[in-house]
């Protein structure tokens, strides 16, 4: 139990300072006129993040989840995640965010994982979403989240996104 609680711990503060970095970007590229787009979901986005950490949390304190033995296969997918997750955040810097902004006369970043990838970090977080509950055993949360993100992803964030990239390669 120590194991998850070391993990889950380290990914909530993971998040927390992510948010502030996100709030930061945001003050900065509002106040060099930059425009937010999709804002009307992003309380879906908001929503969907704290259930599936309240979910995994609570299938592993309830349900008696417990590590197989491919937990190390888990845990080496949701350490490449990691990885990648670096890699897109220090790619964009102080366009990155998680919110989707749009500042006109920018740029699209085309380094990092951006060069193959469109949305790297939207990988990220479906691998993290898969992988993180099943390192503990807790499949239910794997499931569900991983359906729920790629539905939210594929149907509005992803389009919202490429909508919002359009109209700055437009400006």
């Amino acid at each position: 139990m120590t194991f998850f609680w070391i993990v889950f711990g380290f990914v909530i503060l993971q998040r927390l300072f992510e948010l502030v970095y996100a709030k930061s970007n945001e003050r900065r590229m509002k106040q060099q006129g930059a425009i937010e787009a999709g804002a009307s979901h992003y309380k879906w986005i908001v929503l969907l993040h704290v259930l599936f950490f309240a979910s995994l949390l609570w299938e592993v304190m309830y349900t008696g989840a417990e590590r197989s033995g491919s937990w190390l296969f888990f845990l080496l997918i949701f350490i490449i995640a990691q990885i990648l997750r670096i890699w897109a955040l220090s790619s964009l810097g102080r366009f990155w965010n998680t919110k989707i902004l749009v500042l006109p006369g920018a740029e699209k970043v085309k380094s990092g994982p951006y060069r193959w990838i469109p949305h790297p970090n939207y990988v990220v977080v479906a691998l993290e979403i898969a992988s993180l509950p099943m390192i503990f055993g807790a499949w239910r949360t794997a499931v569900i989240f991983t359906i729920a993100n790629a539905l939210l992803l594929l149907l509005v964030r992803i389009p919202a996104e490429e909508k919002a990239l359009q109209q700055l390669k437009g400006s």
